[in-house]
C-alpha cells in the first residue's frame, strides 16, 4: 500500500514538472506572437490609392472569328492538260496574274475554224451585194423581173445574218481559248497547290487549282448580347465605331479597325446580334479562321471619378470603400458604381477626386480605425488593360462586384 502511494505521488510530481517546463518554453513564443482582431493594437497597415477624374471609354467586349474579305477557289473552265503552274504556294498575287496555263491546241483550232468560216461568208456576202446593185439597175429599166430583185435582197440579208452568226461563234471560241490561261480573279494570297503541272484538269473538278484569300483588308465577325443592341445602334448612328483586336496574351492590341455592319436580326436561339468589322491588317497579324477577343468603343464618359476596382467592397447594405481621412483614420463611405472592370471602377456617387481609398489590408479595418499607409498608389489610367481575358464589360454597381475582404462588422454605417 505504501509503495502504491509513493508511485502515485511520483507520477503527480512528474506531471507538475512537465507542465511547468511546457509553460516556460511557450511563454516567449506567446509574447512574440501579434494579436489580431482588436482595434487597439496600433495602426493597421494598409495600401491606399488616390482617386482621379478622367475620361473613361466604354467598351463592349466579345469573341469574334476572323474571315477573309474575299475567298475564291480558282477552277478551270475548260478541260485539258495543265502545261504550267506559274505561282508559288503562299505568294501574294494581284488581280489578273497568270496562275496556270492549259494546253490550248484544240481550242486554238476551233477558233481558227470559225474565223475562216466568217471570212468565207463575208466573201459570199460581198458578191451578193454586187449582184444586188446590178439587179437594182436592171429593174429600173424593166430588164429583169421584180421577183428576181426581191430574191437577191433576201439572199443579201441572209448572208449578213450569217456573218453576224460567225462573229458570235468567233467571240465564243475566243472566250474558250482565253480560258486556257487561268488568271487570278482577285488580289490575295495563294494557298497550297491542289493540282501539279502535267495533270489533266476538267471544268467539273470541285477542288479547283488553288484557293486565293484576300487578307488586306480583312474582316471579323463577332457577337454581342441583344441587350447591348440599343447602345450600339445609337453610337453607330453618329459615325464609325472603333474596334480593337487583342493578341494571344489578351492584353496587347494588335489591330484597330472600324465597325462596318450590324446584322438586321437577332439570333433567337442565342439572344445575340452579329456584327462585322473591317481591318487593314497591314502587318498580317490577323489570319482567317482564328478566334480573337475584340472590344467595341461605344461611348466615352467625360471627367468621371475613377478608383481601383480592388478598393470597392460589398457589404449587406451595398457597395462601399474605406476612405483614409487626413487624420489617418478610415471612414466607411457608401458608393454607387456605374461601371467597372478588372482594373478600375467608375464612381457615380460617394467619392470625389484626390481622395485616398484603401485597396489592400481590409481584414482588421473598422470604422474610425487608425491606419498606416505603407504605400500610396495612383488610380489606374483609363487605358489600362486587365490581367485576364475579358468577355463583357460589366455595368452597374450591383454586377460583378468583388467579395469584400472585411469582416461583417465592417459594413458601412449611417454616419461618416
Amino acid at each position: 500500500m505504501a509503495i502504491r502511494r509513493r508511485s502515485i505521488a511520483t507520477a503527480l510530481v512528474a506531471l507538475v514538472l512537465i507542465g511547468a517546463a511546457a509553460y516556460w518554453w511557450q511563454q516567449p513564443a506567446r509574447q512574440q506572437q501579434p494579436r489580431f482582431g482588436r482595434g487597439d493594437d496600433g495602426p493597421v497597415p494598409v495600401i491606399a490609392a488616390l482617386t482621379q477624374r478622367n475620361d473613361v471609354p466604354v467598351y463592349l467586349d466579345g469573341v469574334g472569328t476572323i474571315r477573309a474579305l474575299n475567298t475564291v477557289t480558282v477552277r478551270p473552265q475548260v478541260d485539258g492538260r495543265l502545261l504550267s503552274v506559274n505561282y508559288t504556294e503562299g505568294q501574294q498575287v494581284d488581280s489578273g496574274y497568270v496562275l496556270a496555263k492549259i494546253d490550248p491546241t484544240t481550242y486554238q483550232a476551233a477558233y481558227d475554224q470559225v474565223v475562216a468560216k466568217k471570212a468565207l461568208d463575208e466573201a459570199t456576202l460581198a458578191n451578193a451585194r454586187l449582184d444586188l446593185e446590178r439587179y437594182i439597175r436592171l429593174a429600173a429599166s424593166n430588164s429583169i423581173a421584180r421577183q428576181q430583185l426581191d430574191t437577191q435582197k433576201a439572199l443579201v440579208a441572209q448572208l449578213e445574218a450569217q456573218v453576224k452568226l460567225d462573229q458570235a461563234q468567233i467571240d465564243n471560241a475566243k472566250a474558250i481559248l482565253d480560258y486556257t490561261t487561268i488568271t487570278a480573279p482577285i488580289s490575295g494570297r495563294t494557298g497550297i497547290r491542289v493540282v501539279d503541272q502535267g495533270n489533266i484538269v476538267r471544268a467539273s473538278d470541285s477542288n479547283g487549282i488553288v484557293v486565293i484569300t484576300q487578307l488586306q483588308p480583312i474582316s471579323i465577325l463577332f457577337t454581342l448580347p441583344q441587350q447591348q443592341l440599343g447602345d450600339v445602334n445609337r453610337a453607330f448612328a453618329q459615325g464609325p465605331l472603333p474596334v480593337e483586336v487583342f493578341g494571344a496574351d489578351n492584353k496587347t492590341v494588335v489591330e484597330r479597325g472600324e465597325l462596318k455592319v450590324v446584322d438586321n436580326q437577332v439570333d433567337p436561339s442565342t439572344g445575340t446580334i452579329k456584327l462585322k468589322a473591317e481591318f487593314a491588317n497591314r502587318d498580317l497579324q490577323l489570319w482567317p479562321g482564328a478566334f480573337v477577343n475584340v472590344r467595341l468603343l461605344v461611348n466615352t464618359l467625360k471627367q468621371v471619378v475613377v478608383a481601383p476596382t480592388a478598393a470597392v467592397q460589398r457589404g449587406p447594405t451595398g457597395t462601399f470603400v474605406y476612405v483614409v481621412r487626413p487624420d489617418n483614420k478610415v471612414a466607411v463611405r457608401p458608393v454607387t458604381v456605374s461601371q467597372q472592370d478588372e482594373v478600375q471602377a467608375v464612381i457615380a456617387r460617394g467619392l470625389d477626386a484626390d481622395e485616398r481609398v484603401v485597396t489592400t489590408g481590409f481584414a482588421r479595418l473598422t470604422a474610425d480605425a487608425a491606419v498606416t499607409v505603407t504605400k500610396a498608389e495612383a488610380a489606374p489610367s483609363p487605358d489600362a488593360q486587365p490581367a485576364q481575358p475579358r468577355r463583357e464589360r460589366r455595368r452597374g454597381g450591383a454586377q460583378g462586384q468583388q467579395r469584400s475582404e472585411a469582416s461583417p462588422s465592417a459594413s458601412p454605417s449611417p454616419r461618416q
